[in-house]
């Protein structure tokens, strides 16, 4: 069994959509072993999404992340980040795939609706950053 880590965004939460995404994650076999309802403080947004730090879309990106609240979970299943990136679609979701749930959900590229986890080691460390006692 494979681990991932998942958002759904403040785009998502404020559109009362959390519901309708945790219901879906839970309906496609994943098991939720940890989840909060956290609102993100400048200096987590920013260690949270480092790996950006020197792209021109980070402060937009951290603006955005802490705007509202957030719902972070850590998910497992066989072949986790594979499973959650697919159900996720594209991160535009204009080109997400019907019925994915950027696809259903998200605005813009930039307001997608959800974030995963894109490796074992990224997951591991996004994992850890909220629930290390899951780590």
């Amino acid at each position: 069994m494979e681990k991932t880590f998942a958002i759904i965004k403040p785009d998502a939460v404020k559109a009362k959509n959390a519901g309708k995404i945790i219901d879906r994650i839970e309906k496609e076999g994943f098991s939720i072993l940890g989840m909060k309802k956290i609102q993100l403080t400048q200096n987590q947004a920013e260690a949270f999404y480092a790996v950006h730090k020197e792209r021109s879309f980070f402060p937009e990106l951290v603006k955005f992340m802490i705007s509202g609240p957030v719902i972070v979970m850590a998910l497992q299943k066989e072949n986790a980040i594979k499973a959650w990136r697919d159900l996720m679609g594209d991160t535009d979701p204009a080109k997400a795939s019907e019925n994915s749930i950027r696809n259903l959900y998200g605005t813009n590229k930039g307001e997608n609706a959800t974030h995963g986890s894109d490796a074992p080691e990224t997951a591991q460390v996004e994992i850890k950053f909220f629930f290390p006692e899951l780590a």
